[in-house]
């Protein structure tokens, strides 16, 4: 049974890790609430940390909130995931969303973000008509 817990090396903590990602990111995903930048590492085990600005979440406990579900839900897909480092971002308006729809939202991101040539797809459908 794979393991599925949240241990901290399954965590980005220093600022150097997180410019890392910000200075040579190879993934990108994107909804109109949250970003999901990526880089791959060389650690054979994806890591997440977070950027919730308080100017995008105001109150402390709108920021835990979503991060309590960012957690759990990259808990659960980490199996699914390559070696990657990933950062997220919360853009203005996640606030708004209930605890599902932002699960679902981050649900799909990891989805696109594990399939290794999931940001060409869109480009290939627009050029065939």
């Amino acid at each position: 049974m794979p393991d599925l817990g949240f241990r901290k090396d399954l965590r980005l903590l220093k600022p150097a890790e997180f410019k890392r990602v910000f200075d040579n990111t190879a993934l990108r995903g994107s909804t109109p609430h949250l970003l999901v930048l990526a880089t791959p590492n060389e650690l054979n085990r994806p890591r997440v940390g977070f950027v919730l600005a308080k100017k995008q979440l105001k109150l402390a406990v709108d920021r835990n909130r979503v991060k309590r579900l960012v957690r759990e839900s990259f808990r659960q897909h980490q199996g699914d995931l390559a070696s990657n480092d990933f950062v997220i971002l919360a853009r203005s308006g996640i606030v708004q969303l209930d605890n599902q729809q932002i699960r679902e939202m981050i649900d799909s991101l990891w989805f696109r973000l594990k399939k290794p040539h999931g940001k060409h797809q869109g480009r290939n459908r627009k050029s065939r008509r």
